[in-house]
């Protein structure tokens, strides 16, 4: 029998081991920054071109390494950081494994040059796919500069993975924000594609979050300390009114290396109990600091996930430092007690101006006369507004029903603040508000998107909005979506963005939040070629602007609702696939009477 099992050669298992830890251009970015880290670099630059698929290079003014480092550098499993298996148990450094950059090397080209503090020269290192292609002298300073070209070029079928420019950066800026925030003390430096991204100067982590997130941050950050005898927590929480309906801002940090942990995001969630609106999360930048022995970060390749020898209780104390902090600086949800949404104006006149009414005087009026009260004609008319349901398109049903047998004077009313009941010759319909309006406003932002053109509404003052590092790349990648949709904006002083027109849809009021969902980098692939991605940016919207369960609806305006949703081409389910309506029969309604 032929012999079944071989050992693998260096280059194929080096490229096996390089699928594990480099996954995308964001995973090389993350390692060299880490490298840096360590080399205790007090200045580190990052450059990307075509979002790390042609180029990735960062520079530090770091330690540095030898002739003979920088050759085992690239092997795998070749590390400074440990020595023992013990070393595990007491890591203070990013890395320890020895196999980010024999990974890297094996699946790219890699240009390294490097200086110590006693050499009068650096050396140069050439690798091409784990093999050393050449080997030099060069004048660089004092440091390392790690340049990594051509990512995957030897591996087609993970390079033709990749996602589009848009997605690939968005990853890299946030691995950039993870390394950043968890050393505000060195400065960090980004530039793509030859613009300038981020100069981050080195400072605490307050000035850090407001350098990176805009400077309205800072006010509403809530400083978190708590100190006992298993570990120290440090940073800050969002104020619960700054919260987001994306989950951006959330990072945890322990002993200066970010972590994902959704048992200790619970935790937060738990002490915001009751201070968040619906649908918004959390923002906290929290730094945990304990002994290396009682955690084991070599549980995943890329060293995200942590496990904890004392969960339960760091669970606790996160939740009480956060409930505690929140408290001591009075953080805690208002009631207005003075507000009436019943004199809210109704959702189809919230953009119209108010028009100037002509007055009418009865010059023949005596109230001295004991003739009877003068009704007014318009009487009539004014009850058909209030309770009238028009119906304008014979052609639409509703559960296969025509809708020309709604009587023309048919009241509608509201019922528990969510549904609209609208009887019909034998039936009723009961309507989700909510889901109707997103509906409509769905199937109108994907006509706008996709024909590539809207009416836009003139704002009679412009408005501005501060726009921080990253919102500002964010914005040059989406000016097509916003011109599509409607609004009418430009970049001033690179760092202001003046609105001076939005979609006839959008309440001047729901600018800000409609423009910072569009610029969170949550709908990373802008391209509108794509039905998906149109599909995509029309659904957020609908659910960011519709009216939500528990909105007071006056007469007129559930009329007018009511109007624009029987226009739809839809009726039956909204953008996310929910019912809109029930139909309650009379012979249903007869039966249950019996």
């Amino acid at each position: 029998m032929a012999q079944r099992i071989a050992i693998l050669p260096d280059h194929v298992a080096n490229q096996i081991a390089a699928g594990e830890v480099i996954q995308r251009p964001s995973s090389v970015v993350k390692e060299l920054l880490e490298n840096a880290v360590d080399a205790k670099a007090k200045t580190i630059q990052l450059i990307v071109k075509d979002a790390g698929k042609t180029m990735i290079q960062v520079i530090d003014d770091g330690t540095g390494m030898n002739k003979l480092d920088i050759r085992l550098a690239f092997e795998r499993h070749a590390t400074s950081k440990i020595n023992l298996a013990e070393d595990l148990y007491s890591l203070k450094t990013k890395g320890f494994r020895g196999e980010a950059l024999a990974s890297i090397a094996a699946i790219s080209h890699v240009e390294t040059h490097t200086r110590t503090s006693h050499a009068e020269i650096s050396h140069c290192l050439k690798i091409e796919g784990g093999k050393i292609k050449d080997e030099t002298l060069s004048t660089k300073p004092e440091g390392t500069s790690i340049k990594v070209k051509n990512l995957f070029f030897n591996i087609p079928a993970r390079r033709n993975f990749l996602k589009s420019y848009n997605v690939e950066l968005r990853h890299i800026i946030d691995e950039f924000h993870r390394v950043a925030l968890a050393h505000p003390d060195i400065n960090f430096l980004f530039f793509n594609n030859g613009s300038e991204i981020f100069d981050l100067s080195s400072s605490n982590l307050r000035k850090r979050i407001s350098a990176i997130f805009g400077s309205k941050y800072e006010n509403h950050l809530v400083p978190i300390q708590e100190t006992t005898s298993l570990l120290t927590l440090d940073g800050f929480v969002l104020k619960p009114e700054f919260s987001k309906k994306t989950r951006g801002q959330q990072f945890f940090f322990v002993n200066n290396r970010y972590i994902k942990s959704s048992f200790l995001h619970y935790a937060i969630c738990e002490a915001f109990e009751g201070l968040l609106r619906p649908g918004h999360h959390p923002g906290y930048f929290l730094c945990l600091n304990l002994d290396p022995k009682t955690i084991d970060i070599n549980i995943h390749p890329t060293k995200t996930e942590i496990k904890f020898e004392e969960e339960q209780s760091i669970f606790a104390i996160l939740r009480s430092a956060v409930k505690h902090s929140l408290g001591i600086f009075q953080v805690m949800p208002t009631l207005d007690f003075e507000h009436n949404k019943n004199l809210d104006l109704p959702y189809n006149f919230r953009d119209k101006r108010p028009l100037n009414l002509p007055i009418e005087v009865d010059s023949s009026f005596n109230p001295f006369t004991n003739s009877s009260v003068l009704l007014s004609p318009k009487k009539d008319e004014h009850e058909s507004l209030l309770f009238g349901l028009s119906i304008e398109n014979d052609r639409n049903y509703v559960g296969g029903k025509d809708l020309m047998d709604v009587p023309q004077h048919t009241r509608v009313f509201q019922l528990f603040l969510k549904y609209i009941v609208c009887p019909l010759q034998t039936s009723i319909l009961l309507i989700d508000q909510s889901r109707a309006h997103q509906r409509i406003l769905y199937e109108r932002f994907l006509g706008s998107i996709t024909v590539k053109k809207s009416s836009s509404q003139q704002l009679l003052f412009p408005l501005e909005l501060k726009l921080n590092a990253q919102q500002i790349e964010e914005f040059k990648q989406t000016s097509e979506t916003l011109a599509a949709l409607g609004f009418k904006a430009e970049l001033k002083n690179n760092q202001t963005l003046q609105v001076l027109g939005c979609p006839e849809h959008c309440p001047e009021t729901k600018i800000e939040d409609v423009i910072e969902t569009l610029l969170s980098g949550e709908n990373t692939d802008r391209s509108l070629e794509h039905f998906s991605q149109a599909d995509k940016i029309a659904k957020s919207l609908a659910k960011t602007l519709s009216i939500k369960t528990g909105e007071f609806l006056m007469a007129e305006e559930q009329q007018v609702l009511l109007n624009d949703f029987f226009g739809c081409k839809e009726t039956n389910v909204s953008p996310f696939n929910k019912p809109i309506f029930i139909t309650l029969e009379k012979s249903e309604i007869e039966r249950k009477l019996n």
